[in-house]
């Protein structure tokens, strides 16, 4: 028998261990999956540049991961990944309760992060990841310049 993508998905998908107290529990419902604040702010950069974009959504419909803002017909993806969530080499942070779980939740976004790259850029994406630390003008004028440029390219 065949394992599917999904079977593999699910196969390595971590137990969550119980909050190691309430307010630990009330922090991660309080984390947003979506329209961040600095998700926010990066799209409102955006937009000022006079760039239109769809906002987490597939890029591929076969791939089953949403991209923070997406240019369709630029093929270019942004990711805006969370310092903690992602593993950032200057602000991540080592969780004191429930240390093994964490340290195996990050390093497997980090693995699906890499995954990812690699499938959008064989279907001939542009992948662009910004951390949410990043200056959001800075950031803006990057996708401005990569979106403008492969814009021209497929016309």
């Amino acid at each position: 028998m065949q394992i599917t993508s999904k079977q593999e998905e699910n196969k390595r998908t971590i137990r969550v261990p119980p909050p190691s107290s309430a307010a630990a529990l009330r922090r991660m419902q309080a984390a947003k999956p979506k329209d961040t604040v600095p998700e926010i702010t990066l799209r409102s950069a955006i937009h000022r540049r006079g760039l239109r974009y769809r906002v987490d959504t597939k890029p591929l419909n076969e791939l089953n991961r949403r991209a923070d803002i997406v240019f369709r017909s630029a093929k270019v993806a942004v990711f805006v990944d969370g310092c903690f969530w992602h593993g950032c080499p200057i602000h991540s942070t080592q969780a004191k309760a429930n240390a093994e779980f964490w340290h195996a939740k990050i390093k497997q976004n980090q693995e699906r992060d890499v995954d990812t790259n690699k499938r959008l850029a064989e279907a001939g994406w542009k992948v662009i990841r910004v951390w949410e630390h990043e200056d959001p003008e800075e950031a803006s004028n990057k996708i401005y310049e990569i979106v403008k440029k492969r814009a021209e390219q497929t016309s």
